[in-house]
């Protein structure tokens, strides 16, 4: 080297570091870069990500021609800038010290920290491009590779540290932290569906089903044109039918099937025994995903919510389902869920008896779902007692006001949205 320009010497310097700036950026690159995102690339044929990834299925010797390409050039740098210091400064000290200070420095900087930065920030862009020059020298440089991972691999065996048998599922909550940190790259609905499906899986029976109070059932024992009338006017086109108590179900009546009777006014009690199909019950605990299942399997589309006793809870259809993981569906049925809108002065006044989570997903709010299942219950347990006046309380950011209630609990309520919570109970009676 002595019979080359100061000039020179110095480019030479620079140009390790700009190759140990390379090492460094391809290393973190690589390392950081999106492995799902990879796959999905390499499934669409593109050359750089089956290139890239036939890399990374080998990480031992990436990593190693990485490190040892790496190393070597950062000590040929400094050897030579030492050389250069001893050259032109022999026998001044703090010309030496300078000289290591400032390749320190540089290697820090231009070779470590700021290409590293970007091979953080842009991992996608530089290991697909990077990924051209390593393949040839992880061929290069195999010999040297094999050695270096005999040796690590050696040392990790001394230390009873087992690399091979790693796990690498991604949990359930672990996929669902994924869906919500790459919501930006997703459609707002699609993320929405994605995170409902994870969480189907914490989700019971008792929390989607149409609850007993408002449930429409056809009581066998009542007078036929009774019946007729209950019939011509349902929105529904099934209806579980009972003898004389709810607990009581008999089956479910498939209205179609009375169609032509309620026409030419034939149909008798008879008739509808008759039509009956057999009632699929459903234990009250059930998670939604388990029955999403076993609705497949039994190829149903409801069932009759029961409790440990075979008391009748309520309805489950496979719509409550589909309606929990997209959205709920227009329907002509003006049942208590079509009425759950905010006003133009931001109220909205609906029944006691309406589904937390429903009441929710309609009203774009967030009353804690975790204990009671209606807001009537959510109601009895914040007040701790039937209210026997009307009450006003903040909860979840939302102001609610009971308007009536009997002596069985609280059947209509008032909610305003943009209200401020109050944690220590703040109740105003009037």
């Amino acid at each position: 080297m002595s019979g080359l320009s100061l000039g020179a010497q110095i480019a030479i310097v620079c140009g390790l570091l700009l190759c140990s700036a390379f090492f460094s950026i391809s290393e973190t690159a690589m390392m950081a870069l999106n492995r799902f995102r990879l796959r999905h690339l390499a499934k669409q044929g593109n050359r750089a990500a089956k290139r890239t990834q036939g890399l990374l299925d080998q990480t031992e010797r990436l990593l190693g021609v990485i490190l040892i390409g790496n190393n070597i050039i950062n000590t040929v740098a400094a050897t030579l800038t030492a050389s250069i210091a001893t050259h032109y400064f022999s026998g001044n000290d703090m010309a030496m010290t300078v000289s290591a200070g400032v390749i320190a420095f540089a290697i820090i900087i231009f070779s470590e920290l700021t290409p590293k930065v970007i091979g953080a920030a842009f991992p996608e862009k530089v290991a697909l491009r990077v990924s051209f020059l390593l393949k040839p020298l992880l061929t290069l440089l195999y010999p040297a590779v094999w050695f270096s991972n005999l040796c690590a691999n050696g040392l990790l065996k001394l230390m009873r540290v087992n690399t091979k048998n790693i796990d690498e599922h991604l949990s359930p909550e672990e996929l669902r932290s994924l869906v919500l940190e790459q919501s930006k790259f997703m459609p707002k609905k699609h993320k929405s569906i994605l995170v409902n499906l994870f969480d189907l899986e914490s989700i019971e029976v008792n929390d989607l089903m149409t609850p007993r109070a408002r449930l429409e059932a056809l009581n066998i024992n009542d007078d036929i044109d009774a019946i007729r009338h209950q019939l011509v006017t349902c929105y529904h086109n099934k209806l579980p039918v009972y003898d004389g108590e709810m607990n009581n179900i008999l089956g479910i009546f498939h209205i179609r099937k009375a169609l032509h009777h309620l026409n030419d006014g034939s149909l008798t009690h008879d008739e509808i025994r008759a039509s009956l199909t057999k009632p699929y019950f459903i234990p009250s605990e059930t998670a939604i995903f388990e029955q999403l299942q076993h609705f497949q399997e039994d190829r149903q589309r409801l069932g009759v919510v029961v409790d440990e006793y075979s008391e009748v809870l309520g309805i489950l259809t496979m719509e409550d389902i589909i309606e929990e993981m997209v959205g709920e569906f227009t329907s002509a049925a003006p049942n208590a869920r079509t009425g759950i809108v905010w006003d133009a002065a931001g109220q909205a006044i609906v029944d006691a008896s309406v589904p937390l989570r429903q009441l929710n997903r309609r009203l774009q709010i967030a009353l804690p779902v975790g204990g009671p299942k209606t807001l009537n219950g959510l109601i009895l347990e914040y007040l701790q007692e039937i209210p026997d006046a009307p009450v006003c309380f903040r909860m979840a950011g939302c102001q609610i006001e009971v308007l009536h209630m009997d002596e069985h609990g609280v059947r209509s309520v008032r909610l305003m949205k943009n209200a401020v919570d109050d944690k220590n109970k703040d109740k105003n009676t009037g």
